[in-house]
């Protein structure tokens, strides 16, 4: 059983929006901060954003804030990551990560 499995990267144009998903399980979820990364092609893989246990705080990459939003769903044992505005630098492989644990990835391409 693979603890985080990442969905929803696909190709958009610029200006479109994306909706990541996360799926986690083998841990408990609704103890743990949770994040978003990403690594664009050829480059370190970077924050994106990230979200308490409760979702009661969050906290965004500065190229990200006021386009991105995350969130999750305890219930669920699922992470969002809801992308408007995107632009070409946003292309990468989006990855989420908690409890030491990393997905493998979902790639995310901007380009018109």
């Amino acid at each position: 059983q693979v603890p985080l499995v990442e969905s929803g990267g696909g190709l958009v144009q610029p200006g479109e929006s994306l909706r990541l998903s996360c799926a986690a399980s083998g841990f408990n979820f609704k103890t743990y901060y949770m994040s978003w990364y990403r690594q664009p092609p050829g480059q370190e893989r970077e924050f994106v954003a990230g979200i308490s246990s409760s979702g009661g705080a969050t906290n965004y990459a500065d190229s990200v804030k006021g386009r991105f939003t995350i969130s999750r769903d305890n219930d669920k044992n699922m992470l969002y990551l809801q992308m408007n505005s995107l632009k070409s630098e946003d292309a990468a492989v989006y990855h989420c990560r908690g409890a030491a644990f990393w997905g493998q990835g979902t790639q995310v391409t901007v380009s018109s």
